[in-house]
């Protein structure tokens, strides 16, 4: 059996994906990371993108936009203020997404801003494709 960590996926209203991970990879601001058991502690800011999670029982992949990790050698938490099942984004709803984005890359006044925004973009029509 392969050794597995704690971890929670969390909203302002609720705890979206919680559960023993085997790994765990993450959209981090300064790249992508994969979180395996026994990680180093850290503490990072996630850029738009997806979560790839593997579980015990199976794979998950959410959407997340806003978020930040904190990583401990026995437990992974993402505190995200929008996240989004893959499985459950229709083309739709990502448009729906992608509409937003390009209306906050519009009103973006700050370089980070235009970035965060730029990278949801591309996100979301990566997941689009």
């Amino acid at each position: 059996m392969a050794q597995t960590f704690t971890f929670e996926l969390v909203s302002p209203e609720k705890v979206l994906l919680s559960g023993e991970a085997e790994q765990v990879q993450l959209p981090g601001a300064e790249g992508d990371m994969t979180i395996l058991p026994g990680h180093s502690p850290l503490i990072s800011t996630l850029r738009p993108g997806v979560i790839d999670v593997v579980l015990a029982g199976g794979k998950s992949r959410v959407y997340v936009r806003q978020a930040f990790a904190q990583v401990e050698p026995d437990r992974l938490t993402v505190l995200a203020e929008k996240a989004y099942d893959v499985a459950d984004l229709n083309a739709s709803a990502i448009s729906t997404q992608l509409s937003e984005a390009e209306a906050e890359l519009a009103q973006a006044k700050t370089d980070e801003q235009r970035l965060v925004a730029n990278q949801a973009i591309a996100a979301l029509s990566a997941l689009k494709a």
